[in-house]
């Protein structure tokens, strides 16, 4: 079994619908960065009367196109995959110009509660107002004219992610939850790498053919793409706690070894992954700290 093979060929067209499977298209919003890709991909599913996945966020350009690629066609529901803020404010206006009702797994929350003098890194990140008009919990679904949409909760990149199944069609909507051109970002207090891998498993169990995520082109083989993602997350475990053998003992200094060939921008990130494994691996009793894992902590071989 291998490491998967990201997929980094996509094209986004900004401003355009673009088909992607019979009675969905795509919609790239033009927020490209280093944690977005080309940018946060919208999807509208159905024909006459339809749904909108992941509607974005605060973009002019993009609720225009949304506007434009509705017209003729009547929005019913606003699916939020979860509240960060490149994925959900824009439901707002878009509910307000059409009345949709929104749908997603409940508000912003940490994965955890947080510690003695913690400050959450992703406050400004997520979207604290987003208070969706229905609620789903796992395996519950709601229809429209021609589809029907099933909510499969999958903590870990954040403790309200969902992806969801459109049914009959063998397709999901992935979010952020697993992505062709990169791995998920999963960060403490916001995500929980437990969480994250026990999520990994709830799809594999699955029998799906195609994933759309919210970033990037689609997962086109998603059990073996999975199972490499799996692959992935456990020889970074295993690479943490060889460092922690090592004689690291600060995240910053494994960090530099582990991720030495990774975009420097993005070893802020990789120290709050890093954090995710430890408090996973203290949680395990394969590493020991004094208090709770934190960013700052010392960790040592149990």
């Amino acid at each position: 079994m291998s490491v998967p093979e990201f997929d980094l060929a996509f094209v986004p067209a900004y401003g355009s619908a673009v088909a992607v499977a019979p009675g969905i298209q795509r919609m790239t919003v033009n927020n490209p960065s280093p944690f977005t890709f080309h940018g946060t991909n919208s999807y509208i599913v159905g024909t006459s009367s339809v749904a909108v996945i992941d509607p974005g966020p605060e973009n002019e350009a993009h609720f225009a196109a949304l506007m434009a690629a509705l017209k003729g066609r009547e929005l019913t529901h606003i699916f939020v995959s979860h509240t960060h803020r490149d994925h959900s404010p824009l439901a707002r206006r878009l509910k307000e110009a059409t009345g949709a009702l929104t749908v997603g797994e409940g508000p912003h929350r940490a994965s955890r509660p947080l510690h003695a003098g913690e400050i959450n890194p992703f406050s400004e990140s997520s979207d604290t107002d987003f208070r969706p008009d229905i609620v789903l919990g796992d395996g519950e679904s709601v229809s429209g004219d021609g589809w029907q949409l099933t909510a499969l909760l999958t903590p870990g990149h954040t403790a309200n992610h969902a992806c969801f199944a459109l049914e009959g069609s063998g397709i999901v909507f992935s979010a952020d939850h697993v992505m062709a051109w990169a791995t998920t970002i999963v960060a403490p207090p916001d995500g929980s790498m437990a969480d994250y891998m026990a999520s990994i498993d709830r799809l594999l169990a699955r029998d799906d053919r195609l994933f759309l995520p919210g970033h990037g082109g689609p997962v086109t083989e998603p059990a073996s793409f999975m199972r490499g993602i799996r692959m992935h997350r456990r020889m970074r475990e295993r690479a943490i706690l060889e460092r922690v053998k090592a004689g690291d003992r600060l995240i910053p200094d494994m960090v530099k070894v582990i991720y030495r060939d990774t975009d420097p921008r993005l070893h802020g990130a990789a120290a709050l992954s890093v954090l995710a494994h430890l408090e996973d691996l203290v949680e395990k009793g394969a590493v020991r700290t004094d208090g709770p894992p934190a960013l700052l902590g010392a960790y040592r071989p149990a």
